[in-house]
């Protein structure tokens, strides 16, 4: 796809507002897999909008006493 085609598509759901793009919860899951040492012992701030429909909150919550 082009970048002219790319930029069509972002302007046109920016100005539909109607348009919510979620990362899904396996792909967080499969991502960061690899990270695990790195949140051990750390806080994550999950900045969002409504935690009951964050995928990222969801996930944090369920792998917190991992």
């Amino acid at each position: 796809m082009s970048r002219n085609a790319t930029n069509q598509l972002l302007r046109k759901a920016r100005k539909s507002k109607s348009d919510e793009f979620y990362t899904q919860y396996c792909d967080i899951e499969n991502e960061l897999q690899h990270y695990t040492k790195h949140f051990k012992d750390k806080i994550v701030y999950c900045n969002c909008d409504d935690p009951n429909t964050s995928n990222f909150f969801r996930f944090f919550a369920n792998k917190f006493k991992e």
